[in-house]
């Protein structure tokens, strides 16, 4: 199951899937076109069906327990299981203390934190029950500089609270095994939201295509559960594991350096690939 599927990185995860004929549950709160954003569960599911898979399409909100719990259920008793997790859901918002209004501020912890906490828990009794469970959380390694705190505070609390809940989530679920990790862009991602944050031209000029993600998703959830937990990925970390040493098909920008790290990494260039 994904969150988040209706477009971008979350779409390229469930097609992903789909294209291995995985029978994959897509949750989003997008069931309309909207005029700014593209992207819905309808499309993600006829994209999933087309590469060979089988798709649940569940509305839902994750700030909503209620809606969570049912989805889950829902999602068991289609499906028969429920093996993998993947908490990609996310608020962004970058403003800084004395311009970001309280109930942001809760809409950030809500959905980067409450959300994937709700997840989880409502998954955890059929993760169980798996032969090879993943939780996978689209979450920034634990850097500390003061200046990822100092520029966004309110989105870095959040994220970083994802980040701590797999750490301990891979301490509480060893012994199961239910393998839990995080996985972060190396760079810029050319998703829904950051094209219209930002404009489609001035990301694709510094981004890499959704699909590093899917592909980097892809090969962590197949690794044994039992040896790969607590981990602080970044999607080309993984795919370079993989023997993937050229990762110039991934690339919008014109260029190698013309790629820009993602937030919460070293600001010094990357290799070119």
């Amino acid at each position: 199951m994904v969150t988040g599927a209706s477009r971008g990185i979350g779409a390229a995860i469930a097609v992903r899937a789909g294209a291995d004929g995985a029978a994959v549950a897509l949750l989003a709160k997008t069931e309309t076109p909207n005029p700014k954003i593209a992207g819905t569960l309808a499309e993600t599911a006829d994209a999933v069906q087309r590469a060979g898979g089988r798709a649940l399409s569940v509305a839902c909100d994750v700030r909503d327990t209620g809606a969570v719990a049912s989805a889950i259920a829902r999602i068991a008793e289609e499906f028969g299981s429920i093996d993998i997790v993947v908490n990609n859901a996310g608020a962004l918002d970058l403003r800084p203390t004395a311009q970001l209004p309280p109930k942001n501020l809760r809409r950030l912890l809500e959905v980067n934190v409450e959300g994937p906490f709700a997840v989880v828990q409502a998954a955890l009794p059929h993760l169980r029950q798996s032969g090879n469970a993943h939780i996978v959380n689209i979450s920034p390694p634990l850097n500390l500089e003061p200046k990822w705190v100092g520029a966004h505070v309110g989105h870095t609390v959040g994220k970083y609270a994802e980040s701590l809940l797999t750490l301990g989530w891979a301490e509480e679920f060893a012994s199961v095994p239910i393998a839990v990790n995080s996985l972060w862009p190396a760079t810029t991602i050319a998703s829904t939201g950051m094209m219209v944050a930002m404009g489609e031209a001035a990301v694709r000029a510094q981004a890499r295509s959704p699909q590093i993600m899917a592909d980097a998703v892809h090969a962590l959830v197949t690794r044994p559960a039992a040896a790969c937990s607590g981990h602080f990925y970044t999607d080309e970390e993984i795919l370079l594991e993989e023997g993937g040493g050229d990762l110039s098909d991934y690339r919008l920008a014109e260029r190698d350096e013309d790629l820009t790290p993602n937030f919460y990494l070293p600001s010094s260039p990357l290799p070119a690939r």
